[in-house]
């Protein structure tokens, strides 16, 4: 590298390096990486999960150790075209033997490192499990309806909702249930997670509406902090998407969600209006979802059509909704201030 230039500690005029040592020299003080013969880890007995970087985790046995090598592998910040291999042998539950092959250039010099390496697995409870077996919880959420009691079928789709949330999400230890149950007027769960309690909030809003309320309480202290535990009570309203309610002497059919409050749509003619939850208040359920019908056309024309009554049986006459589409073959009605009424917003999927 420098011409007429010699090693400076052996007086050799080979091929140099950039610090004027020949090669023999600079193998002598340089080390492509440093690997340590032991790598101790940790294991949950409880939940088989892994100490990663101050988290737990689950994790497979090559990808575990793909990890401790990089985590453990020293390699000189001059060197290029690093290549690392290795072989992964179980010897038995607690101990892994790692075959490890480096390889790499530093001033153009090549170098090859090989490694055996033990990684030993040790107990320490991890933190979700202590928690779980100390009863710990960081959030409640309380589930509850507006002026009335839940019922047994609204506590099921409520709550299914959260397994459905946990099931679609990647996989939190500190996502775990403490304790939950019944209580006067609806449900309460304890969960070991601030941000688990949110996120099931936010869901429950989106599919169902209604209100959240966030409370925070302090608990204790810790290292000079205050420690807060979170409420949240999440209140269902009295009525449901597909639900005919009277507002204002008028018959609306509840749309869908937002955040204030609900889209209504009116029965007579097409009008669509957003509604606050105080709004809401002054209304009343007139047809629920549980009360309508999807039933065959048997004969129509241009405004009516002729369906059998889902009570008796007999033949009887509806008016066609506003966006009544002329192809279907079947109506979704509703028996309103003594009459059938069909009811806007059927669609072919609604008859599956």
């Amino acid at each position: 590298m420098f011409q007429d230039a010699f090693c400076i500690v052996c007086g050799d005029t080979t091929t140099l390096s950039s610090n004027r040592l020949c090669e023999v020299c600079f193998r002598k003080r340089v080390n492509l990486s440093k690997m340590p013969k032991v790598i101790q880890q940790f294991r949950c007995p409880k939940c088989e999960c892994y100490e990663i970087r101050g988290r737990w985790s689950k994790m497979e046995h090559e990808t575990l150790a793909d990890l401790r090598i990089r985590d453990n592998l020293e390699v000189d910040d001059r060197a290029d075209d690093v290549n690392v291999d290795f072989a992964l042998q179980v010897i038995d539950d607690r101990t892994n033997r790692v075959h490890l092959d480096v390889s790499g250039t530093i001033d153009n010099f090549f170098f090859e490192d090989s490694y055996e390496v033990l990684i030993q697995t040790s107990n320490a409870i991890c933190t979700p499990c202590t928690r779980k077996d100390g009863a710990y919880f960081e959030a409640i959420v309380q589930l509850r309806s507006a002026g009335r009691k839940l019922s047994e079928i609204e506590l099921r789709e409520l709550r299914v909702t959260l397994d459905e949330m946990l099931g679609g999400m990647e996989a939190d230890p500190m996502f775990f249930i403490t304790k939950e149950g019944i209580v006067t007027g609806g449900w309460d769960l304890q969960l070991g997670s601030k941000s688990m309690a949110r996120s099931w909030g936010r869901i429950l809003t989106k599919k169902f509406g209604g209100t959240i309320k966030e409370t925070s309480t302090v608990v204790g202290m810790r290292d000079g902090i205050e420690i807060t535990r979170l409420t949240v009570s999440y209140r269902k309203p009295a009525y449901a998407v597909g639900d005919v309610v009277k507002l204002n002497n008028d018959l609306w059919l509840i749309d869908s969600w937002q955040k204030d409050g609900p889209i209504i749509r009116r029965l007579k003619f097409f009008q669509r209006s957003g509604a606050t939850w105080r709004d809401m208040e002054k209304a009343r359920i007139i047809c629920s979802t549980s009360e309508q019908h999807i039933v065959d056309i048997m004969n129509r024309d241009s405004s009516a059509a002729e369906v059998m009554s889902p009570q008796d049986y007999t033949m009887t006459t509806v008016a066609l909704p506003y966006d009544d589409d002329i192809k279907s073959t079947k109506l979704r009605i509703g028996y309103i201030d003594d009459v059938w009424l069909a009811l806007p917003g059927f669609t072919p999927e609604d008859a599956i």
